[in-house]
């Protein structure tokens, strides 16, 4: 089973509740069978400060995802569509990402697997 980091920006500036965001995006997860395969974790600036929130995807051997303009809240169901698209997708390159919804917009940089 593969496994992925969900990074979400800690610095990001802004009125954030970040342990709503944190409830937000597991309720999210587990509501999508995913709370076994993501591991959220914070991380401090991915330097896309014009536009809060900023969140990535991680996984070994898999390709990496940046995003900026995110609402955590108002956004994890996408969150978790796209965490469940990049578990999918091989190689972690998500072609079609319309079952990602707002998040396909706010994509910043895809960056292949090494």
């Amino acid at each position: 089973m593969d496994q992925i980091r969900l990074l979400i920006c800690n610095s990001c500036s802004g009125t954030r509740n970040r342990e709503a965001e944190r409830q937000a995006v597991q309720a999210a997860l587990i509501r999508a069978g995913l709370d076994d395969q993501v591991t959220v974790a914070d991380h401090a600036c991915f330097s896309s400060c014009t536009e809060p929130t900023a969140l990535a995807l991680q996984s070994a051997g898999r390709a990496s995802y940046v995003f900026s303009g995110i609402n955590v809240v108002a956004d994890a169901n996408d969150i978790a569509a796209t965490c469940k698209a990049f578990l999918n997708s091989p190689g972690g390159w998500i072609e079609d990402a319309r079952p990602c919804g707002r998040l396909r917009m706010c994509l910043r940089a895809r960056i292949p697997a090494l």
